[in-house]
């Protein structure tokens, strides 16, 4: 009966080994997955400023018109503002 306990004993050690093994291995493989889903919520972060970014462009660039044309309208268009403004507060 005492040897039977032991063994008893014994698997249940081993199990719980087993198991803590298996344990400390999901923790790692949670703990990597996490660090991969804050590191994709960053890129996607990144990517969603990037299309605002490129729709705000688009949006201010006229069809057939290059960027470095549009860049230039726009900063005629701000230089005619800010001569509104000073002849505003004049």
């Amino acid at each position: 009966m005492l040897q039977k306990l032991k063994e008893n004993f014994e698997k249940l050690v081993a199990l719980y080994e087993a198991e803590k093994e298996k344990n400390e291995a999901l923790s790692r493989s949670l703990a990597e997955s996490q660090a991969a889903c804050k590191a994709y919520g960053e890129q996607i972060v990144e990517l969603e400023k990037k299309i605002e970014h490129l729709k705000l462009t688009a949006a201010f660039v006229p069809s057939g018109e290059q960027p470095r044309e549009a860049r230039e309208k726009i900063d005629r268009l701000i230089r005619e503002i800010d001569k509104c403004i000073s002849l505003l507060e004049k």
